[in-house]
């Protein structure tokens, strides 16, 4: 049985404001309520991925646990994730939201079935290998 690592070692992280951008200007997208992922192939096998948030997103600690959230779903989800794509996250409150005054979805179950669909709609999961 393989030991899959779910630490998030540094080399994952896609800090450089620049790259970032880069990401948002030249990259694809896929969306979904409330989250936006933008993506970039790019030469080599390795995955960085960064979390953005719209401005009008709760307020830091709300930004901090949906950060946390986010990262932990990437962990879980990154031995599925085909290499070479530099990833942003965009978390966003919906429409909905302001007007009736909730709070988008929490939670690690709903974070994780986000970034899944966003994934495949992107096309970047890897496919099942049948047993």
């Amino acid at each position: 049985m393989e030991k899959v690592s779910l630490c998030f070692p540094r080399e994952e992280h896609l800090k450089r404001r620049r790259d970032i951008q880069t990401v948002f200007k030249k990259g694809a997208y896929a969306s979904c309520s409330g989250a936006r992922l933008f993506f970039l192939h790019r030469d080599g096998d390795g995955r960085r991925i960064a979390f953005a948030f719209a401005r009008k997103f709760g307020n830091a600690v709300e930004r901090n646990r949906a950060r946390r959230l986010g990262r932990e779903a990437y962990r879980h989800l990154r031995s599925k994730i085909k290499g070479g794509y530099d990833l942003v996250l965009l978390v966003y409150p919906g429409k909905n939201y302001f007007s009736e005054g909730a709070r988008p979805p929490s939670g690690f179950a709903a974070r994780f079935a986000q970034m899944r669909v966003l994934l495949g709609k992107a096309g970047i999961l890897t496919a099942r290998k049948s047993p």
